[in-house]
């Protein structure tokens, strides 16, 4: 039986720019850290590690990871203005070339967004043909591959909390592909990342967000 999900398993992406890591991962990595901030930021931080940092204006990796951010897809013919039109829009954006780190992917990136007193760091990589890896998402240690939807839901870790999600999703015949969830420690802060088939409904995610513990609900759509 094949492994392939899709099409872009076996041919990589539709992409604008010069490199499937380089530009149509660093764009996924962009959106996605859109997806799970659920806004356009008003400040951004990008710091570039490895070959990212090296060869990021040549290859088209900070238009890329902006373009992202703007919420365009890896083909939007917009991908070469994005730098220009983050700026229009009133997004700061701040690129860091980061200190080598060889335990780090060659094509690392961390990102982080403010808007107002909202707050997200992203760490991930690309890691070829336009696929990438999300390692970390507010210091939890995470891997999203973004191939499929994902919710990303911050919860007060207690009782229940993972129960009461996934019956929601059964509730809709959602089924899970993927899921994990990790906690700073007994009843703090924690995190569940729960990868679907389908997209879920706006009334299901409604309702998880609904739940006592949980703080947020967001999700990140392939691309």
């Amino acid at each position: 039986m094949s492994s392939f999900r899709h099409s872009f398993d076996i041919i990589g992406p539709v992409m604008i720019g010069p490199s499937s890591s380089h530009t149509a991962g660093a764009a996924r990595l962009g959106r996605s850290a859109r997806g799970i901030f659920g806004e356009q930021p008003d400040r951004v931080e990008i710091t570039l590690f490895g070959s990212f940092a090296k060869t990021y204006k040549g290859h088209g990796t900070d238009v890329a990871l902006v373009a992202g951010l703007l919420d365009f897809e890896t083909h939007d013919p917009r991908i070469p203005r994005s730098l220009h039109l983050a700026q229009a829009t009133g997004m700061n954006v701040a690129f860091i070339m980061g200190k080598p780190n060889t335990d780090l992917h060659p094509n690392t990136v961390h990102i982080k967004l403010n808007k107002g007193a909202r707050q997200l760091e992203m760490l991930g990589c690309s890691i070829g043909g336009g696929a990438i890896e999300i390692l970390e998402i507010n210091q939890f240690k995470v891997k999203i591959t973004a191939s499929y939807p994902t919710l990303v839901i911050p919860h007060t870790d207690q009782f229940g909390v993972v129960a009461a999600v996934t019956a929601i999703l059964s509730k809709y015949r959602l089924n899970i592909s993927a899921m994990e969830v990790a906690r700073r420690g007994r009843g703090r802060d924690a995190l569940m990342v729960i990868g679907t088939d389908e997209r879920p409904n706006e009334v299901a995610v409604q309702e998880i967000a609904a739940l006592e513990a949980v703080q947020e609900v967001a999700i990140i759509n392939p691309s």
